[in-house]
């Protein structure tokens, strides 16, 4: 298999990949979709909400806010992040503070409520590591390819903001190489 990168612009990356099956290129389309770990809001824990809507529909639209993901973390890292607003105003993702320097919002500019005179929402919310196959929120961006003919695919990552394209290809690629290591273990004990 070989993989040329054709064009990589902001948070899109296009690149051929040659030599390979159909299976190979959509397992990895599959890894880089669901199997690469990235960090997500997964607790939410409300102080106040004063606002019309519920607590766990906040919630859950803070949970599907892209978090930036460091090259190097640990598998068992939580950041504490919080959200204090008071409206009137439209509150958005940019307004949710991180206590780490490299692990915070995307995305400053999704918006997550409308808040009424004197509305106020305050909240602590943490982060944690996860892949997109135990939950959507997880998933670092959309990975799609097209079979161009004679073993040839092009693909088109476009990253959601937590990593760069290229950085979703690796850990996929990576994830790729730890998923046959384990096949392999298990095919020498048959």
């Amino acid at each position: 298999m070989n993989i040329e990168n054709l064009e990589e612009s902001g948070n899109t990356m296009r690149f051929t990949l040659s030599g390979a099956r159909n299976g190979q290129a959509n397992f990895i389309r599959r890894m880089a979709t669901s199997y690469v770990k990235c960090f997500a809001i997964n607790r939410v824990t409300v102080y106040e909400n004063s606002s019309a809507m519920f607590d766990e529909y906040i919630a859950h639209r803070i949970g599907l806010v892209p978090i930036s993901t460091p090259e190097k973390f640990n598998d068992t890292d939580e950041i504490l992040m919080t959200l204090d607003a008071t409206g009137p105003k439209t509150v958005y993702s940019g307004e949710i503070e991180s206590q780490d320097k490299y692990v915070k919002v995307a995305n400053k500019k999704i918006p997550i409520i409308k808040l009424g005179n004197e509305q106020r929402i305050k909240m602590e919310c943490t982060a944690t590591v996860g892949i997109g196959a135990k939950h959507a929120k997880f998933q670092t961006g959309l990975v799609t390819y097209e079979d161009k003919g004679g073993e040839n695919f092009a693909f088109e990552i476009e990253s959601f903001g937590q990593m760069e394209p290229r950085e979703i290809l690796e850990n996929a690629l990576n994830a790729v190489k730890e998923e046959l290591k384990e096949a392999l273990k298990d095919a020498k004990k048959i």
